[in-house]
């Protein structure tokens, strides 16, 4: 029983992230995200630490659940005077994604390279999983979006990268979950 109970628990789990994944849409197959030329134009203007009132959006990716993984953990501003896109404000940071050969840029598989292809991920009942970037990743180690707009809460983005509007004052974040660590941003 026990068994059955925690297999429709993972069901429920995966379906619950393919369905708030599938809402994450961008019209680009690309599986890869990289900097616009608009976008380079504004890295000059990323700066390593949040933004302070709505001077910008405060972008943050965190992957402190892979372990070793200070070179993409980190926090942003992103100056912004007016609304703009997710895709834009992480490349702005010269943070990139890479989406899944069958959701595109729609599904973010990797950011920065992260996981590698060939780092094991190890589930709670300890077998390996290789993130291939092939369809969705597993129900237990993937990225999620977060938006926090200026004055609110952390919730999961409504939208994807390539259309999440964000308003001056609000926050972004790429999180790395494994095995339900963490499972929401940390504030």
């Amino acid at each position: 029983m026990t068994s059955t109970l925690r297999t429709l628990a993972v069901a429920a789990a995966s379906a619950a992230l393919l369905i708030t994944l599938a809402a994450c849409s961008s019209p680009s197959p690309d599986p890869t995200t990289s900097a616009s030329p608009e976008a380079s134009t504004a890295a000059s203007l990323a700066v390593e630490h949040a933004c302070d009132g709505d001077e910008g959006v405060t972008v943050v990716v965190d992957a402190s659940a892979l372990g070793d993984a200070d070179d993409v953990s980190n926090t942003w501003c992103v100056s912004a005077d007016d609304t703009i896109v997710a895709a834009e404000a992480f490349a702005a940071t010269d943070i990139t994604t890479e989406g899944t050969d069958q959701y595109g840029d729609q599904v973010v598989c990797r950011v920065n390279g992260l996981p590698a292809e060939d780092e094991a991920l190890t589930a709670d009942d300890g077998s390996e999983y290789f993130e291939k970037c092939e369809t969705m990743p597993a129900a237990f180690a993937y990225w999620s979006l977060w938006v926090k707009p200026a004055g609110g809460e952390w919730n999961y983005a409504e939208e994807g990268l390539a259309t999440q509007p964000l308003e001056p004052g609000d926050a972004v974040e790429l999180l790395f979950t494994l095995n339900g660590e963490p499972a929401a941003p940390a504030s």
